[in-house]
């Protein structure tokens, strides 16, 4: 099972590491060991969210996920990504952003630093409106009653989330992005930058997380009337046509996953430069660990994680809301990685605990996994 799932990752850790020794020596080797690092320790709840979503898909579209998906977060998250943010930056073209990138690492560094406030902006309102859309809603499990119950009942109001959203926007951008850190140490005013990427990252959320919604229910739909349908054609003996809405609607659950990663790897983009400003090593670090990120989110799917420990989902989605307030923070402060991935870890970690707290408690009442659905909170 591990090698079954976990293979290309390490196929692709040989590879990124031989490929590190060639291009930039035993240092190169180093800074990419480093980076890979880095990157499953700020992702891991990336793993966590992707999973509560792959699981709903079939066994095709998660292959989807590990290949093409791949390439799209290796490619074009940790390569492509920084030359497009150096090119709008610096209003030039794609080419001469490629120059910067391999010739002149400085002034990349330097660009890349000074773009940080529309990233952080967009990724940080994207994260933020995931954590709302959760902790607003009504679920028969919840972790942190105490905060979750009179949240689900706010819940209850239409667009609450997306008001909040907006209020947190106007503060970010009256507060941190009126004083905004850029490179060198200098402070300007990038209000205005941050409250269009804040709101792009708003859209970006409702578009891509309402066709995904939609197209879900759809399908939803269509395996009701597909099941009510194949009762039918057992007495008639008619066959049954597939269910058409499958394809769409997995392929706007893909989409909304690849956007989901998109806004995850923010952090560790722009954390890689801490550790290193050579694209090349920077493209291999960070591509090894989002092979292992991928391989993760799949192996939670396979091994039935989350629903053997319930509160996983939880402590992610509270490692993101941690990661939409960090990013907003770093439009004016610096914070170091160590703490944006150890909170993460942390409130994950506290989850899995309270998950197997959990599972004990049940076990010893004698309730097993029926008990699951009478719980409605952990009491903590």
């Amino acid at each position: 099972m591990i090698l079954k799932t976990f293979g290309w990752s390490f196929a692709v850790t040989a590879l990124g590491l031989v490929a590190a020794v060639l291009y930039g020596g035993w240092t190169g080797f180093g800074v990419v060991a480093i980076l890979s690092i880095l990157e499953i320790s700020l992702s891991f709840d990336n793993a966590v969210v992707n999973a509560g979503i792959l699981k709903k898909m079939s066994a095709f579209w998660q292959k989807i996920f590990l290949t093409i998906g791949v390439l799209i977060a290796v490619f074009g998250m940790r390569l492509v990504f920084p030359v497009v943010i150096v090119a709008i930056s610096a209003k030039t073209g794609p080419i001469e952003a490629v120059r910067l990138a391999l010739n002149d690492k400085d002034r990349y560094q330097q660009l890349v630093t000074d773009a940080h406030p529309s990233i952080a902006a967009f990724g940080g309102m994207f994260l933020l409106m995931i954590f709302l859309d959760f902790i607003f809603e009504d679920r028969d499990i919840k972790w942190l009653g105490w905060i979750e119950r009179p949240l689900a009942k706010l819940g209850k109001v239409d667009m609450l989330s997306v008001c909040i959203a907006l209020v947190v926007l106007m503060i970010t951008a009256m507060t941190f992005a009126t004083n905004a850190h850029q490179h060198g140490g200098v402070h300007v005013d990038k209000a205005q930058t941050v409250l269009i990427s804040g709101i792009a990252g708003l859209i970006t959320y409702l578009v891509v997380g309402g066709l995904s919604g939609y197209f879900e229910n759809k399908l939803e739909e269509e395996e009701e009337r597909e099941h009510e349908a194949e009762e039918e054609a057992r007495k008639s003996g008619k066959k049954v046509p597939a269910v058409v809405m499958a394809g769409k609607a997995a392929f706007f659950m893909f989409l909304y996953l690849e956007v989901l990663d998109a806004s995850f790897s923010f952090d560790g983009v722009i954390g890689a430069f801490a550790v290193t400003n050579d694209i090349v090593l920077m493209a291999l670090g960070l591509g090894i660990g989002a092979m292992y990120v991928r391989s993760l989110t799949v192996y939670l799917v396979r091994q039935g994680t989350l629903d053997d420990y319930v509160y996983l989902e939880h402590g992610a989605h509270y490692a993101i809301g941690a990661l939409a307030v960090i990013l907003l923070v770093t439009i004016q402060y610096e914070i170091h990685e160590v703490i944006t991935g150890s909170v993460g870890v942390i409130l994950i970690a506290w989850s899995f605990v309270s998950s197997v707290l959990r599972n004990k408690r049940l076990a010893a009442e004698g309730q097993g996994s029926s008990g699951e659905k009478s719980e409605v909170s952990s009491g903590v």
